[in-house]
């Protein structure tokens, strides 16, 4: 960049990518755990990493990081999942 707001945009869009990257991946970590559990049959762990997961996807939702449906759709899903666990 030539100019110093484009220089600044820049650095602004590399602390951003970083700060969203860390967050989409500490989402993933957490809904891994919520299936890893619930596949294991241990719906008490399984309910727990749910809530969890459920708090980090409403927090990187209301930061923009991710789109609010896409988190209602994956709290969604997960929570069918530990359901499905306990009905066994």
């Amino acid at each position: 960049p030539n100019i110093k707001s484009a220089e600044k945009r820049l650095k602004q869009s590399i602390v951003r990518r970083e700060r969203n990257r860390s967050a989409k991946r500490a989402i993933h970590t957490e809904c891994k755990k919520v299936v890893a559990a619930a596949q294991a049959g241990n719906v008490e762990l399984a309910e727990t990493e749910l809530r969890t997961a459920a708090k980090k996807l409403d927090q990187a939702a209301a930061k923009h990081v991710i789109h609010r449906n896409a988190a209602a759709r994956v709290k969604s899903r997960l929570s069918a999942k530990v359901k499905a666990a306990k009905g066994k």
